[in-house]
């Protein structure tokens, strides 16, 4: 039998194989050979040999041939039975909805190219601690075709925990999660887990989920969430962000995604201290949108990309719902990215654009106004080169440090000042938002660093946040808007690991708004791909 788990190509060593793939030998030899009398005798010899070293001896040979065979032309094979073993607690029909490729396999090599991707995909469903696959002979009164034996051995631990600390670029710095799994509950692949995540901001969100590989013949997995959100955005916009809901994952494949989410949201303002815009928008909102995400990535890496493209484009129509109190609105984001590599040190041009716009739906959209949480902001300790999805970094800004922003009410005393210090405006977002980078990296000299990937980087960016709503559409135009975007250059140092990216930046403002959050100097980016 061989061995089909990580069965090796044509071009390794037959000593890779395992040595009981005579039997398919033999069975091929047939088809092609004079079929002697005594093969079958020899086969239950084989199957009964007490003696391993003296089997490897005899087997050695047919496995060459075997070799040269594959590496000479498609070798006819077809798949009798597939005989699933191990799966005391798993469905076997979740097991079996992989199993068409290798059923419509006419070849060894097709037959060892689905065994591979079947391994994959059972692996991937975190149910099994091993999987293996092995291919033998059909009944001898078929020649010419194999049975393929799936031997799966199912976790022994299927709750498991995690916790960590995690950067939130948008978010303001970073948090503590911590999460707890539960797999398989029910046999079906299913994925329970149950998560508390606390930033450093005081924000904080507890959610439970499902995860269904297969569920009733879906050829798409399915995810449902429930989640309690908290999000301070005092220090930015004078007001506090909570939200209950239900996000449900509808339709996931390679490159299309469709969630649905629900969610009871409320706004409010301990302070005190927001400005008009904000206190005009606290209260209770019902959000019911669907959200549309086509998404193709062929960089060769999300945190040092040297070749490839990508592309993100994601739509959001809110107002699924027949209550006057449901947000209705209609958000699009694109992303467009390329990596152009130079041929020496690992030299590439990173470089992007992106763009998004949001406006509310319903008779004269642009006299109303969008929803906050649904604006967009500019800014963070978040690198453009992760951020694949649409505007929302820039190196040298802080969190929402950018784009049309309201002084705050005053308390004490009766000052009345338009221009304030930034701190005590409200960045308000918008509904229009452009942004463009270019990041040139490259190897540094020494070789230490080549080992551990460090390398250095310059950049540019430019960005604007503008509002269209309200009437402010009336005071937009493209020259002015070019006039008053954002842009900042720099040189830094990046320390990528498998999970984020740390940047060490030195970074100095070229434009900006003199209520902006933006400043020249050292500064420390940490993110991870998106």
């Amino acid at each position: 039998m061989a061995n089909a788990g990580g069965i090796p190509g044509p071009e390794q060593k037959p000593e890779a194989l395992n040595p009981n793939l005579d039997e398919i030998e033999e069975e091929e030899e047939e088809d092609d050979d004079v079929v002697e009398e005594e093969d079958d005798d020899d086969l239950e010899e084989d199957d009964d040999a007490a003696q391993p070293q003296r089997k490897s001896r005899v087997d050695r040979p047919k496995i060459e041939n075997l070799f040269r065979r594959i590496r000479n032309g498609p070798v006819p094979l077809r798949v009798h039975d597939v005989i699933v073993k191990g799966n005391t607690k798993t469905k076997d029909c979740l097991i079996e909805a992989e199993l068409d490729a290798i059923r419509n396999a006419t070849t060894m090599q097709e037959i060892i190219q689905a065994a591979n991707i079947i391994n994959y995909k059972l692996r991937e469903l975190e149910c099994f601690d091993s999987v293996e696959i092995t291919l033998d002979s059909g009944p001898p009164e078929l020649p010419g075709t194999s049975n393929v034996i799936i031997q799966v051995v199912e976790t022994k631990t299927p709750l498991s925990g995690q916790i960590g600390t995690y950067t939130k670029g948008e978010a303001k710095s970073s948090t503590v999660e911590g999460s707890l799994k539960y797999k398989n509950g029910f046999g079906y692949g299913d994925l329970w887990d149950a998560s508390l995540a606390y930033g450093f901001d005081r924000s904080a969100e507890v959610s439970a989920g499902v995860y269904l590989p297969r569920f009733k013949g879906l050829v798409t997995p399915m995810t449902a969430r429930v989640f309690l959100q908290s999000q301070d955005w005092l220090k930015f916009s004078s007001y506090k962000e909570q939200s209950l809901g239900l996000s449900l994952g509808l339709f996931s494949i390679r490159h299309h995604d469709l969630v649905y989410n629900l969610a009871w949201r409320t706004l409010t303002d301990p302070s005190h201290m927001s400005s008009n815009t904000v206190r005009r928008q606290l209260g209770h909102d019902f959000l019911s949108s669907l959200k549309y995400t086509f998404k193709f990535d062929k960089r060769n890496s999300p945190l040092r990309p040297t070749r490839g493209y990508a592309f993100v484009s994601t739509t959001q129509i809110g107002g699924l719902a027949p209550d006057s109190r449901c947000l209705r609105f209609l958000r699009q984001e694109f992303d467009l990215r390329f990596a152009v590599p130079f041929g020496f040190y690992r030299t590439a041009l990173n470089f992007g654009i992106s763009s998004g716009v949001v406006l509310p739906i319903g008779r004269d959209f642009l006299r109303m106004s969008t929803s906050l949480p649904e604006r967009f902001f500019l800014g963070g300790n978040l690198s453009p080169i992760c951020s694949l999805g649409g505007p929302s970094a820039l190196w040298g800004f802080k969190t929402r440090g950018l784009g049309p922003a309201e002084p705050r009410r005053q308390v004490r005393g009766d000052s009345s000042d338009e221009n304030a210090d930034a701190s005590e405006r409200d960045f308000l977002g918008g509904d229009l938002a452009v942004s463009a980078f270019a990041d040139l990296s490259f190897d540094l000299p020494l070789r230490w660093f080549r080992e551990k990937g460090i390398h250095g980087h310059l950049f540019a960016c430019a960005g604007n946040v503008a509002k269209l709503t309200e009437n402010e559409y009336r005071n937009f135009s493209l020259p002015k808007f070019l006039q008053s975007t954002r842009s900042s250059v720099g040189a830094g140092i990046v320390f990528p690991t498998n999970l984020f990216r740390l940047e060490v930046n030195y970074c100095r403002i070229l434009k900006k708004s003199s209520h902006d959050h933006g400043k020249n100097g050292i500064q420390i980016s940490l993110s991870a791909p998106l």
